[in-house]
């Protein structure tokens, strides 16, 4: 079986490949935008690495692959807000990706979607909600899923859209300042700096571990088609996870509250986690157990 995986240089990329190395044949497409070659040391000897963008795919001359994980699309909403046309971007990308499984009779598109859609949605978040208008970012994974789900219907091409939820982990130092909070206050804390919390730090996040997402991602590749969330089912406060930090790290680094300069900000994400149960997805790792993993 071959597997081609773009943006698998990247953070959550990279953590996909190493759970795929056993079992297939991987190609990885990624520009190193926000990936690292550095992260894929440990498999380096075991995937075949092309550097370029998945919009020009059909131009690379690749071979055909069974399936394809298409993670290589701008994944953070200051990065549209500072440059609007990655809305065309990353929606011509997904067309190209699109085309490329059409062309090469792959099996199956698996690809990441975000939490960031339910913005102004109540909670806990479920596939089916109506999703405003809100953003840069969310317009263009609203339209990523329409476009998978239009090859669905014209081709027949078997699809599985995950929304992901503020995922952390390994493999997040390159992406800098569009790494997750838990990561970025971690980094900070761990050099003695007081983390810094928009509004009064009540914000919740329904925190997942990378390997859950990997978890998710190799399931929805086998079985179920259609738009998925990708999360615990559970949310925590800023304010609780600077406290648990800080019980980790032995520090008493008090958070600096400062006003909410961002417009549309997201206050609370939880995943109704009950579609993708029923394949049979159940998370591993609980917040704790998750920070246990990276702190060292």
């Amino acid at each position: 079986m071959k597997a081609l995986v773009t943006g698998g240089a990247g953070f959550i990329g990279s953590n996909l490949v190493e759970a795929l190395v056993d079992d297939y044949e991987v190609t990885i497409l990624d520009s190193l935008h926000t990936g690292s070659m550095d992260n894929l040391k440990s498999v380096q000897k075991d995937v075949k690495f092309i550097k370029g963008s998945c919009n020009n795919c059909l131009d690379l001359g690749l071979e055909p692959h069974d399936i394809i994980f298409h993670l290589g699309i701008p994944s953070s909403s200051p990065m549209y807000k500072k440059d609007p046309f990655l809305v065309g971007e990353a929606i011509n990308g997904m067309v190209a990706i699109m085309e490329l499984a059409r062309k090469s009779e792959a099996k199956k598109v698996v690809f990441a979607s975000s939490s960031s859609l339910y913005n102004g949605v109540p909670t806990p978040h479920r596939e089916d909600a109506v999703i405003p208008v809100k953003d840069y970012y969310t317009e263009a994974r609203l339209a990523i899923e329409r476009v998978a789900e239009l090859y669905y219907q014209l081709y027949g091409i078997d699809y599985a859209g995950l929304r992901f939820f503020s995922v952390y982990g390994p493999h997040e130092e390159a992406k800098g300042p569009y790494a997750n909070m838990i990561t970025q206050f971690l980094w900070g804390m761990k050099a003695g700096e007081h983390p810094v919390l928009f509004g009064d730090g009540t914000q919740t996040r329904d925190f997942t571990y990378v390997k859950d997402i990997v978890d998710a991602l190799i399931l929805t590749s086998k079985k179920g088609t259609g738009i998925f969330n990708a999360g615990t089912g559970k949310a925590f406060s800023f304010n609780y996870l600077v406290d648990l930090i800080n019980s980790r790290l032995g520090t008493d680094l008090n958070p600096i509250y400062r006003e909410n300069p961002i417009k549309n900000y997201v206050m609370h994400t939880l995943a109704d986690t009950a579609k993708i149960q029923s394949l049979g997805f159940a998370p591993r790792y609980s917040l704790e157990n998750g920070l246990k993993e990276i702190i060292y």
